[in-house]
């Protein structure tokens, strides 16, 4: 398994309590299962608006579990953002 530092930033590192954390999975949907598992409730609900990074490169569409995490790899929660 990958370790890797899941970021928090606006409602997400609210709703997390935390800036960041580390989380072994091989997968962007095993890293989203375990934030779920630690982090019920607001976090949750949180996540189903978020977009993702994943090492600096958006997500976008593709399946999370089509996502494979690297060693030492960042996943950014990215929360709607305000602003113009």
């Amino acid at each position: 398994m990958a370790k890797v530092t899941v970021r928090y930033w606006a409602a997400a590192k609210a709703a997390a309590g935390v800036p960041e954390e580390p989380y072994d999975a091989d997968t962007l949907a095993d890293a989203l299962g375990a934030v779920r598992e630690r982090h019920p409730g607001e976090l949750t609900r949180v996540l189903l608006r978020c977009s993702f990074l994943v090492d600096g490169d958006p997500v976008g569409t593709r399946g999370h579990e089509t996502v494979r995490l690297a060693d030492g790899g960042t996943v950014e929660v990215l929360p709607p953002f305000a602003g113009g």
